[in-house]
């Protein structure tokens, strides 16, 4: 039997899964980071993208992260993000359609304020993007 630790990964409106995991991947701001039971512990900024999530079982669980925090405990994982979502929910046009707007607004900015904002909103969607590829590769 693998050994395991549990899993919460919560967004500002809900908890988006909470349960057992044999492991879980994560993209932190200074790169992807795999985390296993009895991990060291520690606190990581993650960057837009997914979290994967190995559950009990075996069975593999993909989310979308807009970013936020990772702390990990010997036994505990937690995600705390703005904005989580499971990744067979994410809305691939909506997503093209936000990279474009956001494409669109950094060649038609007016400050540097919406500058950093369609910058941000262009990492944003283009991670949704990569997620919604990287989960029709799995199935």
């Amino acid at each position: 039997m693998a050994m395991t630790m549990h899993v919460d990964i919560v967004s500002a409106e809900e908890s988006i899964y909470s349960g057992t995991a044999e492991f879980v991947v994560a993209r932190a701001s200074e790169g992807e980071v795999g985390i296993l039971p009895r991990h060291v512990p520690m606190l990581v900024q993650l960057q837009p993208g997914e979290v994967q999530v190995r559950a009990q079982g075996g069975e593999e669980q993909f989310y979308y992260v807009s970013g936020g925090m990772m702390e990990v405990q010997p036994h505990v994982v937690t995600v705390l993000a703005d904005t989580a979502v499971r990744a067979k929910d994410l809305d691939e046009a909506a997503a093209a359609e936000a990279k474009r707007r956001a494409e669109e607004a950094l060649r038609d900015r007016t400050t540097e304020m919406d500058y950093a904002r369609a910058q941000a909103e262009l990492a944003e969607a283009a991670a949704q993007l990569r997620a919604i590829q990287k989960l029709r590769k799995r199935t």
